[in-house]
């Protein structure tokens, strides 16, 4: 991986960053030049590696452990992450439940859970972020990574769609609100990822087998599904100073191309 310098030492922020998309983007940030990085997540043994990790290479970090369904602990991440570096700079909510439910068969706690984590938090995170950079009087940018299903989705998802479709929404309502303030703020709707959390579900609610991730590389156009390096340069990219003033912008990150059909 390259090591030009994109970040210059601001201070990234990653929410569900032990593993998965979040992970990656971790490492890209700390390559890509990030001052410090303050890692959340809810597993502090996955969380105490990465640290280590990043330290070992000359990036100071910090593991929060951090459960995104209680709004008050996503809230107090943007304030640890304050508190342990000094000040934030940029954000990235790669947090996400991804567990199955239609229409039928959600049941409210199903949904609420859904909201709460793909949809309260980041709004909260990104909130108190906001109010932090205001406060300073600097810009500052941040990255959701939401979903290609939040434009419809499998009938599966249902309940993890109305809270993506929502965050999409929200990205482009606060990128707007906030543009005079010079915080830029994007989301890129990524598609089929082979992550530690996928396989879980693959199996779990699928009922697939080990072979799992070689039947979905066959089945898709690219001969492969995305792995989370492909794009966590990108987001890296639209956190850093490099994307100009882009702002607003929710991206697909997918081989579907919506509204094309046969």
């Amino acid at each position: 991986m390259t090591t030009e310098n994109w970040l210059g030492g601001q201070h990234v922020l990653v929410s569900g960053g032990t593993q998965g998309v979040g992970a990656a983007i971790v490492r890209t940030a700390a390559a890509r030049g990030a001052g410090a990085i303050t890692v959340t997540g809810r597993s502090a043994d996955l969380g105490g590696a990465l640290v280590a990790e990043l330290e070992a290479v000359g990036t100071p970090a910090q593991f929060l452990r951090v459960d995104l369904s209680d709004v008050d602990q996503a809230r107090a991440s943007v304030a640890g992450a304050i508190e342990g570096f000094g000040h934030l700079d940029c954000v990235v909510n790669a947090a996400g439940l991804t567990s199955r439910g239609t229409m039928l068969d959600t049941t409210p706690e199903l949904f609420d859970a859904h909201i709460a984590i793909n949809l309260k938090a980041p709004f909260f995170i990104m909130a108190d972020t906001i109010r932090h950079l205001r406060e300073r009087g600097v810009p500052g940018s941040i990255v959701n990574i939401i979903s290609i299903a939040e434009v419809g989705g499998q009938p599966y998802l249902a309940p993890y769609v109305a809270a993506k479709a929502g965050l999409a929404g929200l990205t482009r309502n606060a990128a707007y609100a906030h543009r005079w303030d010079k915080i830029r703020i994007n989301g890129i709707d990524i598609g089929w990822t082979a992550t530690e959390g996928e396989g879980r579900i693959q199996r779990q609610a699928h009922g697939a087998g080990d072979d799992w991730l070689a039947k979905a590389d066959a089945s898709v156009p690219m001969g492969r599904i995305s792995r989370p390096d492909d794009l966590a340069e990108f987001a890296v990219f639209l956190l850093s100073e490099r994307a100009g003033v882009v702002t607003g912008s929710v991206i697909d990150w997918d081989q579907q191309v919506i509204g094309g059909q046969d």
